[in-house]
């Protein structure tokens, strides 16, 4: 379908051990119900984002390795060759990238897993609203999306570019998974936005229900 090229595979596989290192000595990482991402063929983990951690939260803890798209701005100096370097797809945010999303969608073409936050910006993880790339590349591939609700990486009072103290608990909470279901007859333009509609209530749900469930994940040892 796509004639992009995917990162290698393995450039994810190695990454994922450092996060894992991170979010185990630095900071207290704890992910929930990882038995829920199904471990083979194609997977889109769509998360909530509130704060800078989350991305390397979601990649460090992910029970499978995960191609995240990332804004462009971050491929630079040393952060921007490690990120790259870890298999990670960099993205134009101020337009409709559709040569970054042809790439992840030959990640999930190759049978890999690939994670976006469809809110596009940090705001206050509550998933009030998404743009459309995460649902354009579930209909085009039939990927399963797994929603994802971070913790703990914005504390109350703090700004989107601030850090949570070290040793804070973080948490990375994984739904059940599920495809887009979208009635074919609908014009493109409508499908996509419904797609995307269905898409952010069932990520939303989830960051609520797991709010509920897990309490705030803000406490320091």
């Amino acid at each position: 379908m796509s004639s992009a090229v995917a990162p290698h595979p393995t450039r994810a596989r190695i990454g994922r051990p450092i996060g894992k290192v991170i979010f185990s000595t630095l900071y207290r990482g704890t992910a929930l119900h990882p038995e829920r991402v199904p471990q083979t063929g194609p997977v889109i983990l769509v998360a909530n984002h509130a704060a800078f951690l989350d991305g390397p939260l979601v990649f460090g803890l992910a029970p499978r390795p995960v191609s995240f798209l990332v804004k462009q701005e971050a491929f630079s100096g040393f952060w921007g060759w490690t990120i790259r370097n870890v298999g990670q797809i960099p993205i134009d945010r101020s337009v409709g990238d559709r040569a970054a999303l042809a790439t992840a969608s030959a990640v999930l073409e190759s049978g890999g897993a690939v994670g976006i936050f469809p809110e596009g910006n940090r705001g206050d993880g509550e998933v009030h609203q998404v743009n459309h790339g995460a649902a354009w590349i579930a209909l085009r591939t039939d990927a399963r999306i797994v929603p994802v609700a971070v913790s703990g990486t914005r504390p109350p009072g703090a700004t989107k570019d601030d850090w949570p103290p070290i040793r804070s608990r973080l948490t990375v909470d994984f739904g059940e998974p599920f495809r887009l279901v979208t009635d074919p007859a609908v014009p493109g333009r409508d499908r996509l936005r419904l797609a995307s509609d269905q898409l952010r209530e069932a990520l939303a749900s989830h960051v609520r229900r797991s709010r509920v469930e897990n309490g705030p994940s803000t406490d320091v040892h």
